[in-house]
């Protein structure tokens, strides 16, 4: 039986190995520059976006094909089918590329806001609203300002590279810097790339080693290292929750994110919400303006909401939930797992790309090594010790309630 698995993830590899979802949806620059040009004039109005027509008909009955072959039978079978499934789902989306179709399949794979998150009464569209809150509280406190350094993508290019060798000793990640590049960085597998003449800071430089090296990387690596399941290796769009809110989790477990990356993340989560709700792309701008983005940082964070989906509102790409719901879920993935005992389940995370779910099924295929261990773990996870005081800390902590605090405060004058 765990052959038949191996060859159906090998067919499964092969049918997705170019499916490149981001890749598809993307912006030529020119879009950006006639945009704000235009806004300059007083005259913007929402961009027209045209995308390649696609047609993923034979990959899809493929897919389809390999899902039913895997079934349900056990743990490998269902991460199998599963995984078919979601790029299934994730073909479906590329060809309905620049329809309100694409960004009902985005909520699919990616969840909308006001989704609840698992074991609490919240959901990601209040956890954004809190997140917000708090960061215009701490910025409008000249005295928690910090001082801003700017680091040369030279200088940040030497920087990766001596952290990134300490860790990956059997690949190499290329570090490039490019002219061309719109975002400050870009990641992948094995290459990360900077925009030239830019400006970065130090949480810059730890986001992006911690965020993009030692978890989207590393997870990439090692799951193209897998012997038996080399779809470990590929970011299949039921992952992305996991493999986000991993990323950002080690920000926060390192001290790498601070506030306003926080707000970063949750105003995108009001926007997916405001364009679902009607807003159009010109209503989106200025959102992302009114919270202090200058004019280039809102055109991108507002592409982000609209790519593959008509400007004029009423639907959204609705990926960049999953960054808040991610976080939230991995955190409590992790006092789980140091409650349960089972921190050793929360390495495994770093095999390969899977959901919580998967490495929890999976634990039987780590112990009978059919799954490899993670060839390279990011520092923080091989401080166990360290981990463990934290996740300590937050599970007590969570038991002080913080409205009583303020009312004995209020009792005593402090």
């Amino acid at each position: 039986m765990l052959q038949h698995y191996v060859e159906l993830d090998r067919r499964l590899v092969a049918a997705v190995k170019d499916l490149k979802i981001l890749s598809a949806l993307s912006w030529r620059s020119e879009v950006q520059r006639q945009f704000l040009a235009d806004w300059d004039k007083g005259n913007a109005r929402p961009p027209q976006v045209s995308y390649p027509k696609l047609d993923h008909s034979e990959r899809r009955a493929e897919l389809n094909a390999i899902a039913e072959a895997a079934g349900d039978g056990d743990a490998v079978a269902r991460y199998l089918a599963n995984t078919a499934r979601s790029w299934h789902t994730a073909a479906l989306m590329m060809e309905s590329a620049g329809t309100a179709a694409l960004g009902t399949h985005a909520i699919e794979l990616y969840g909308r806001p006001g989704d609840p998150i698992a074991g609490g009464d919240v959901n990601n569209l209040e956890a954004a609203h809190h997140f917000i809150l708090i960061a215009d509280e701490v910025t409008g406190h000249d005295r928690l300002s910090e001082v801003d350094y700017c680091l040369s993508a030279e200088v940040l290019q030497r920087e990766l590279r001596s952290h990134i060798d300490e860790v990956f000793t059997q690949h190499h990640v290329r570090i490039e810097i490019d002219t061309n590049l719109a975002a400050k960085a870009a990641a992948g597998p094995t290459r990360i790339r900077l925009r030239a003449g830019t400006c970065f800071s130090e949480y810059d430089l730890s986001q992006l080693l911690e965020h993009e090296a030692f978890v989207h990387s590393l997870t990439a690596l090692n799951g193209r290292s897998q012997v038996n399941l080399g779809s470990l290796g590929l970011s299949s769009p039921r992952t992305t929750a996991t493999q986000e809110g991993l990323a950002v989790f080690a920000e926060l477990v390192t001290g790498s994110i601070d506030i306003m990356r926080m707000k970063r993340i949750s105003l995108r989560i009001l926007a997916i919400e405001d364009a679902l709700n009607g807003a159009d792309f010109i209503d989106v701008f200025r959102l992302f303006l009114s919270q202090g983005q200058n004019e280039a940082d809102s055109f991108n964070s507002t592409m982000r909401v609209f790519r593959g989906v008509p400007t004029s509102g009423g639907s959204a790409f609705t990926k960049d939930t999953v960054y808040l719901h991610g976080l939230l879920s991995v955190h409590t993935f992790f006092r789980w797992a140091l409650r349960q005992g089972r921190l050793p389940v929360a390495q495994d995370l770093f095999a390969g790309k899977m959901t919580l779910h998967d490495v929890v099924e999976l634990e039987p295929y780590f112990d009978n090594g059919f799954i490899q261990p993670p060839m390279y773990l990011p520092p923080w996870m091989r401080r166990h010790n360290g981990l463990a005081g934290y996740l300590s800390f937050s599970l007590f902590a969570n038991r002080i309630r913080l409205d009583q605090v303020q009312r004995e405060h209020v009792v005593l004058g402090v």
